[in-house]
This record gives C-alpha cells, structure tokens and sequence, in this order.
C-alpha cells in the first residue's frame, strides 16, 4: 500500500504554486494524497514567514499538526520560515522531523540539507478547479524598506517563456492567474534581458479563457501593458502601491506618489471603464505622520478602488525599515486602519450595489459559487449561483442581491452555458483558440 502524504499551505498564491509542485514530486515517487493530516505518513507544512502574525500562524500550525498526526507519522517544515530561520526553527521546534529550505528533496526519512533543484523547475500535477496559479519567476531584485523577501527568496529568477506556455498547457484549466514577487518585471533579472511579462500575456490569452495578474508594481504598468491586459476580457488590475504620501514612499524605498498613481488609474479606466482595481497598504510604517495618514484617506476616498486591503506595519529583521526610527504606536495604528477599513468597505460595498440587476459572465468555480472577471480567486467577494450550473463552465447570470463584498445571481434564461459570450475578440486569441 502506498505512503501517504499531506501538504499544509500557509501565506499567499506564490507559496500555494509551490506546494503544488511539491505534491506533485511526492506523487511521482509513488506516494498518495491523504484525505486529512491525521491519516498521512509524511505532514508538509508550507510555511510563510513575511509578517509577525504570519509566522505566528506557521508555528502555530506546526504545532497543532504535529499533535494531530498519527503515530510513526513524520513532520517536515518547508517554505519561508525554513528558509529564513532554518537552524535556530530546527532547534526550537524539536516537534518537526526535518526544517528544509526550498530545493530541498521532501521525502520520508531523508534529511537533506543542501538546495538540489529550483521549485520553479519541477513539474505540476493536475489541478481539480477549473483554476489555477502559475508562478513565471522566483525572487525579487528590488529593495523596498519594509521586505526581507529578497534575503530568503533571493534575485529574480524568470522561467522560460515556453516552459510557462508548456505548464499552463498541461493544467487544462479556464483562467489562470499569474504570479510573482514582481511580476511586471518578469523575463529581466538582475539588471539583464528584456521584460517579457506582455508577450507572455497575449500567448496565456491563446490557450486559457481567462488571463489574470497579481501584484504589478505602478511604475512598470505602461500604456502598452495597460491595453494588453484589457484586451485579454480580463480587466482586473492588482496594484502594489503600499502608501501615497511621497515621502514616506521614499522610506520604504519605493516609487511614485498619490497624483502618479491616480494619473495610471486613470489612463486604466480610460483604456477600458469596466475595469476592477485591486491595492494594498501598509499602515504605521515608521514616520507615517497624520497628514501621510490623511493623504491616504483622500487618495482612497478619490481613487475608489475596488478592493483594498490594508495591514500594520511589521518591523522585519534585517531589513532597512528595522532601523528607522519614528516608530507608530500601535493604538494609533489601530485606529487607522480601523479608519481605512471602514472607508473602503463602504465603496466596496457600493460597488457591488451598482452591478444589481446587471448581466455579467462568470466562471463556475465550485458547486454554487462562481466569479466573473472583477473578483479574483481566493481574495476577493464571490457570486452565489444554483448549484446546478456545471463546475469549470461559463454561464451569463444576472446580479439579484448583494451583501457586501459578495453577490447573488440567477442564470439568463435562453443563455447556453459553456463558452464566456464576452470572451476576448483580437484576431491572435480567436485564431490561437480555434488552433487548440
């Protein structure tokens, strides 16, 4: 009987993709998926380690699996946090059987310590949603004040254009998603080659019905990105903006200000006035003084974004924002982002009134829920649908309820389910489909 295996994933999309790749490894040495981490020979946990309360969440997790699992049942820690803090993880954590870094083979009873392989290069397994991330590059060449990804993650590495074209291919999904730590500078790494993140773009439109990205950095959103991303159907723009207040951005070592940024969302909406703008910020970064704070709520309220999160800072060993003084107390943090928050919620919340009684194509991605192109997996709202519309298939609904970030919708009667009806029209993505 096969060793069975289980695999945990804490963090964001980027950690999930690796996950994938790692289950995949273990289902080609012959082992089986477990149906929970109690019944698994080999518990993987995936960890992330980008803030305090993340890393609290993987300890917390490691040790509550390391409960769970049955007896003879070995424990492996991966991810972030094993590769940020592997010796001193190791020692104080003598529940896990093994703390690897990335690379690192995950198997049963082995203890490898050495990177053997780069996660990008292993291959994917097949996925049950009719979704699905797809990481273009590991690392990060920049040096924002608030990030210690770079020191972990290390430089940007970008995969080969085909070799992306050849994952997505086999993954026979509807829509991918795809990410990076900076993926509008996917294809030129450390200083070199030229950025290829539209190229690839427009050849992921040819052979999926749905192209969305994740994390663009604003000063790499040009006009030419702009109109190829609307050009896919899938309008949906995830900003890293991080602040609006000049020089605070300066401290965090970061590009741009509110009037650059507000001057993109515009040219945005004016490629395409349907489209859906997604943002975060870091709030109490050390100096954020109240007329940063209130730049923000001006830039939030003028901007009206979509959707928008908003998260404390949290002061990163070994990064440049560690030594910088001007510390925010953290109740008045608090209030901000209790500030922020509601302020957001309400245009949100708006957003989603406006789309009442509305038609719109969505993608069916579990029993009774779907999304269309405005909410992206995993992050934002969903749309409630009969459970009787099939998984992985488009279908026209019309927009009945809303309750905050989440809508309700009924199918158009007489509308065949199958095919989006709005799909992208550009002559290169028909003819690439009808070559598939």
């Amino acid at each position: 009987m096969a060793r069975t295996f289980w695999v945990e994933t804490l963090g964001c999309p980027k950690n999930q993709v690796d996950s994938d790749k790692l289950a995949g490894t273990l289902l080609a040495e012959g082992m089986a998926a477990a149906p929970a981490p109690e019944d698994a020979d080999l518990v993987v946990v995936n960890t992330c380690a980008f803030v305090e309360d993340a890393r609290a969440e993987s300890i917390e997790t490691i040790l509550a699996l390391g409960d769970a699992r049955r007896p003879g049942a070995q424990l492996v820690v991966t991810g972030c946090l094993a590769e940020r803090y592997g010796e001193e993880l190791a020692a104080a954590l003598p529940e896990a059987d093994a703390v690897v870094g990335f690379g690192v083979p995950v198997t049963i009873g082995a203890k490898p310590t050495i990177p053997s392989f780069d996660l990008l290069n292993l291959p994917r397994p097949a996925v049950s949603a009719p979704w699905a991330y797809v990481k273009v590059a590991e690392g990060c060449d920049r040096k924002c004040g608030f990030c210690a990804i770079p020191s972990f993650r290390g430089r940007q590495r970008s995969r080969a254009l085909d070799d992306v074209l050849a994952e997505i291919d086999g993954l026979e999904v509807r829509e991918v998603v795809l990410v990076a730590q900076d993926l509008a500078s996917y294809g030129r790494d450390q200083g070199r080659g030229a950025r290829q993140l539209g190229l690839l773009v427009r050849e992921a439109a040819r052979r999926v019905d749905w192209v969305r990205l994740l994390y663009l950095y604003p000063s790499e959103l040009s006009d030419e990105l702009i109109d190829t991303i609307v050009a896919t159907g899938v309008p949906y723009f995830d900003l890293s903006l991080q602040h609006v207040s000049a020089p605070l951005l300066r401290r965090m070592r970061r590009w741009g200000d509110a009037g650059r940024f507000l001057e993109r969302i515009d040219r945005i909406r004016r490629s395409e006035p349907g489209a859906v703008l997604r943002t975060n910020f870091i709030v109490g970064y050390p100096g954020e003084t109240e007329a940063d704070h209130d730049a923000l709520l001006a830039f939030v309220e003028q901007a009206q974004l979509d959707w928008c999160g908003f998260f404390a800072f949290s002061r990163e060993e070994g990064t440049y924002a560690a030594g910088l003084d001007g510390e925010v107390p953290a109740s008045l943090v608090a209030e901000r982002l209790a500030e922020l928050r509601e302020l957001q919620d309400a245009i949100t919340a708006a957003k989603r009134d406006e789309l009442l009684g509305s038609r719109v194509e969505v993608l069916v991605e579990a029993p009774g829920q779907a999304r269309s192109y405005r909410e992206a997996p995993e992050i934002d709202g969903v749309i409630t649908v009969p459970s009787h519309l099939p998984v992985g298939d488009f279908a026209e609904v019309e927009i009945t309820g809303a309750a905050g970030p989440d809508l309700v919708a009924v199918p158009v009667a007489g509308v065949p389910v199958g095919v989006p009806a709005t799909a992208p029209t550009p002559a290169g993505v028909a003819a690439g489909r009808a070559g598939s």
